[in-house]
């Protein structure tokens, strides 16, 4: 079982970080564009990100 939690917790560091990145672009090609509205989606999916991949961290330190 703490197998299983630490492979997940690997591909949610992993989709967590890619998540970050994308709404780091996203937030990027806004300010560009003067796209509020793309911005704030992008800030979002950053947090969301952020949030996954921390959640990953503690799947993986999870009986160590």
């Amino acid at each position: 079982m703490a197998d299983d939690l630490k492979k997940e917790g690997a591909e949610n560091q992993i989709k967590g970080t890619a998540k970050q990145a994308e709404g780091r672009i996203r937030n990027a090609v806004g300010g560009l564009t003067d796209d509020t509205s793309e911005q704030l989606k992008g800030k979002a999916q950053d947090l969301k990100g952020k949030a996954q991949r921390k959640l990953g961290e503690q799947e993986s330190k999870i009986d160590e």
